[in-house]
């Protein structure tokens, strides 16, 4: 794994058109991270492009994150920018684990990178997003309540809103939602666990409440099934018009980023889906969000 990933970086430094390694200072410390563009955005020369930062799972690398999730793939369908940004100590400051308040100021860096994407980049700003496996998704759902004027929408796979962040923030704001969990995930618990996070269930029904859903909510829907596995997968999403909240449930699903090669992380965390593409009922999701901009005044929409 670790010749993959060092091979990984060598390529991504050799190939500045599609993907840079990039460093920044913050609090006196050297943080780097990944920007992959698509070919779109070459060809485009006058176009902004939405954005969407990717966090990886505690103790793997941004270089791990890009070979495991594959959203380049889904970028270049789909025309948008991906950052995989490098947690130290291979960590994210999720509120356990590390102090709230004095841990590592991973929101400080987060917002340093958006500025600099900005300057480097043709970021469309009213189309930020952010993801995350295990503590990345922990993490993403940190910036959702604590940068909602700078996300639009949120994406987290196998980590449900952390405790934490909800004690720190009593009036989070309206901020798109997406939650994928497995129910057979042994490493973060779909149920969740007390003193840590919320299970799926009540993360969906937090969020719904925060960006002002009613609490009666479709039935779940059954997304297509492969024949490759036995593993369901099903929809739940609900909105009002202008936000939209969402949990898809993968029924036996382990700790795992859905559609992925269950190789390239090489971890017994339990059962992949092949019925569902992670990338892409994100982007789908994540796409349909967006943020309005008038006269200084920042609001957020759903586009339908």
């Amino acid at each position: 794994m670790k010749i993959i990933v060092s091979l990984l970086l060598l390529l991504a430094t050799c190939l500045p058109a599609l993907a840079q390694v990039q460093t920044l200072q913050h609090q006196d410390v050297k943080r780097r991270y990944i920007v992959y563009t698509p070919p779109a955005y070459h060809s485009a020369p006058q176009q902004a492009f939405p954005v969407v930062f990717n966090f990886h799972g505690g103790g793997m690398t941004m270089a791990e994150q890009m070979l495991y999730t594959q959203m380049n793939r889904a970028a270049d369908r789909h025309g948008f920018i991906v950052v995989y940004p490098q947690g130290i100590k291979q960590d994210w400051n999720v509120g356990f684990g590390m102090d709230y308040l004095t841990g590592t100021d991973d929101v400080g860096f987060t917002q340093a990178m958006l500025a600099k994407l900005k300057q480097d980049y043709r970021i469309d700003a009213r189309r930020v997003y952010a993801t995350g496996l295990s503590r990345g998704g922990f993490f993403a759902l940190r910036l959702a309540a604590e940068l909602p004027q700078h996300f639009a929408a949120v994406a987290s796979v196998g980590a449900p809103m952390p405790e934490p962040v909800v004690a720190h923030h009593g009036k989070p704001e309206q901020v798109g939602m997406l939650l994928i969990h497995g129910t057979a995930d042994q490493v973060v618990l779909y149920e969740g666990k007390a003193g840590g996070y919320l299970s799926a269930d009540v993360t969906l029904r937090y969020w719904a409440k925060v960006n002002g859903i009613a609490a009666h909510a479709p039935q779940p829907r059954l997304l297509p099934a492969s024949t490759s596995d036995d593993l369901k997968a099903s929809m739940l999403e609900h909105g009002n018009g202008k936000h939209s909240v969402a949990l898809v449930t993968i029924e036996g699903g382990g700790h795992t980023w859905p559609g992925a090669d269950a190789f390239n992380v090489g971890l017994p965390i339990g059962k992949t889906s092949s019925s569902i593409d992670a990338n892409e009922v994100m982007w789908e999701f994540l796409g349909r969000h967006g943020r309005v901009m008038h006269s200084g005044k920042v609001t957020k929409i759903t586009d339908k």
